[in-house]
């Protein structure tokens, strides 16, 4: 995790809220679509544990009201996260291709980005509400991008004679991932809460 990931969470509010009255926050969305697909080739989901806004929201402040269950493990089948790519996607497209014929393009591009992330923040909110606060990353679109794109690159190591299963590991994961097991999992997102807290540094990337 980097030292700005606590804060990050403020931009989701500014392109989700203010993006409504002031079209051009909207293109923040972009800005972090095309930044977390570019860091995808080269490091998987990396960009989710350290980069993504809403994981620093659902972390550091929906972290504080969430009821903690086990996250739906339904959720993390593709059967179910590639559709939804597909309907959110196909969702968005037509909306923009709506919005390039009429006129005032630019600001109406801007709030269809900005109505997609407070829609999208809003279910996920209340997943993580209900859930665990991370439970919409499971799901997320984008996650899935990354882990269809990298999910192979900048892979969780073990050492494990040095393992003394104390299960630290997959008690703080926010992922709820079998860390001790993890082996290839293209689902970690790389925010080395796992590494920082293993007594015997027994984990690495």
């Amino acid at each position: 995790m980097l030292k700005i990931t606590p804060y990050l969470w403020i931009i989701v509010l500014i392109a989700a809220i203010g993006g409504l009255w002031y079209p051009i926050l909207g293109y923040m969305m972009l800005v972090v679509m095309v930044t977390l697909l570019t860091t995808s080739v080269f490091r998987g989901r990396w960009f989710c544990g350290n980069l993504c806004p809403r994981g620093s929201l659902y972390d550091f402040v929906l972290g504080k009201f969430s009821r903690k269950q086990n996250i739906p493990k339904i959720l993390s089948s593709l059967w179910i996260r590639v559709p939804a790519i597909v309907f959110m996607m196909s969702l968005m497209v037509n909306r923009l291709s709506i919005a390039l014929t009429t006129q005032n393009t630019f600001e109406k591009v801007g709030t269809i980005f900005a109505s997609m992330c407070l829609t999208t923040t809003i279910v996920a909110t209340l997943m993580g509400g209900y859930f665990s606060s991370r439970t919409w990353c499971t799901v997320c679109p984008m996650g899935t991008m990354q882990r269809i794109i990298g999910g192979k690159k900048h892979q969780l190591k073990m050492v494990h004679d040095a393992c003394v299963n104390c299960k630290k590991c997959e008690k703080i994961c926010p992922m709820q991932l079998s860390v001790r097991e993890i082996g290839n999992n293209p689902d970690c997102i790389k925010c080395n809460r796992c590494v920082e807290a293993c007594p015997k540094d027994a984990l690495y990337f």
